[in-house]
């Protein structure tokens, strides 16, 4: 059996490639080239930076501050609003060239993935020519740049990828770790965050080499038993987690947002748990899906996570209805009106064929309201996501930010399972 062959495909500053393409197909400035930004309203200054271009990078800007700091640096920052409908479709659209390539592709997230190429020598004898092509491939059809590590493992094919950006191609395979692994510092190790970094840092660890050739039993003591032997294993180049291709039938659709002002009030949750049921729901019908479970997470501002879900005994795909539900959840996990940092709703379970079982009491609001939802639809696919919002979410008066990949570093530091 021959060697596993990873591939690790990385998007290029996503939302903000993914804008640029956009852009120049309709004749206008390529905003890479200028300092621009995606994330939060230039006018009230609120939000959080969500990508940057390299020129914004020369500024100081840094992906994850606000909005109002990031002015501060650049005055004539071209910020520009988020627009998730076009960064799924672009998703979708470089996943499906990936699959061209590998027979087996795992989405990590919405702008990175992996391919396992094992066993594909016989159609591409070089993987660094086969890299090369489907990085060629991507930006030709679709206009934007990728980063592809290549590795025997996923977590090496993952950090080759971080390595010099933008448009690269690189390796890391056992015999190049020591080169070109270990003298980076610690923190750069997949999973291990500012926290974790800073405690291996108090005990002489700084690079990924030190921790790789640091004793078992002296990690462990410093972060814990099972996040101690993960990360020196991976400081070691240690992975055995397979690439597993995921069925479009089994996934399901979720939205979350960090608060920049705590939630206080049910009044208050509920408006924001509108605003979510209304984005989720609107992604999957234009997908022509129906979920059978509901879940809501909530987080408070002492960062712990509270979850809970509900089945239906009919799929849905009305925002009303997935709104209520949630509500419902959310009275049920809120306890002693404890602030709130973040709400999330997702939804599973789905049934994706054509026709479903009608209810013997289908009734006319029922119908009103899924008529309510096609118009809704049909407007923001013709004049954008933001073009029409809902009365009772326009009256909130809390100021929502995106979730962004930032908040990973947070659960990398609680020692989650990664690649």
């Amino acid at each position: 059996m021959g060697q596993r062959l990873i591939f690790h495909v990385d998007v290029n500053s996503a939302y903000l490639s993914w804008e640029a393409a956009k852009r120049m197909a309709e004749g206008k400035e390529d905003i890479r080239r200028i300092p621009s930004a995606i994330g939060g309203d230039r006018d009230k200054r609120t939000g959080i930076i969500l990508a940057k271009s390299i020129p914004a990078k020369q500024y100081g800007i840094r992906t994850g501050e606000p909005v109002s700091m990031a002015l501060r640096k650049c005055p004539d920052l071209f910020l520009i609003k988020a627009d998730f409908r076009l960064y799924s479709k672009n998703s979708r659209a470089f996943l499906e060239i990936c699959r061209r390539f590998a027979p087996i592709v795992e989405q990590f997230s919405i702008d990175e993935c992996f391919l396992d190429m094992s066993g594909t020598s016989a159609v591409y004898s070089d993987p660094v020519t086969a890299a090369n092509r489907l990085k060629q491939t991507i930006r030709e059809e679709l206009n934007f740049t990728v980063n592809i590590g290549i590795g025997p493992n996923k977590l090496l094919a993952k950090m080759a990828s971080d390595f010099e950006k933008p448009d690269r191609v690189h390796t890391l395979f056992a015999e190049e770790i020591s080169e070109k692994m270990w003298p980076l510092p610690v923190g750069d190790l997949f999973s291990v965050g500012r926290a974790t970094a800073e405690k291996l840092n108090k005990h002489g660890i700084h690079t990924i080499g030190e921790l790789a050739n640091r004793s078992l039993f002296d990690v462990q003591n410093i972060v814990g038993f099972k996040f101690g032997k993960q990360i020196h294993d991976y400081a070691n180049g240690i992975s055995f987690s397979p690439v597993a291709a995921v069925s479009e039938d089994a996934k399901g659709y979720s939205n979350s947002v960090t608060l920049e002002n705590d939630v206080v009030t049910k009044e208050d949750a509920y408006r924001v748990l509108l605003a979510l049921a209304d984005s989720v729901a609107s992604r999957m019908r234009l997908d022509g899906a129906r979920a059978s479970c509901i879940s809501v997470t909530i987080r408070t501002n002492a960062f712990k996570n509270y979850s809970h879900q509900r089945k239906l005994s009919e799929s849905t795909d009305v925002t009303n209805e997935i709104y209520e539900n949630a509500c419902r959840l959310f009275d049920e996990l809120w306890k002693n009106n404890i602030p709130l940092r973040l709400l999330g709703i997702a939804l599973t379970d789905l049934d994706r064929g054509g026709t479903y079982q009608l209810s013997l009491f289908e009734d006319e609001k029922k119908e009103k309201l899924k008529k309510m939802d096609k118009t809704l639809d049909h407007i923001r696919a013709k004049y954008g996501s933001g073009s029409i919002t809902r009365g009772s979410i326009y009256r909130s008066s809390l100021q929502v930010g995106k979730k962004y990949r930032a908040l990973e570093e947070e659960k990398r530091d609680n020692g989650e399972e990664k690649p």
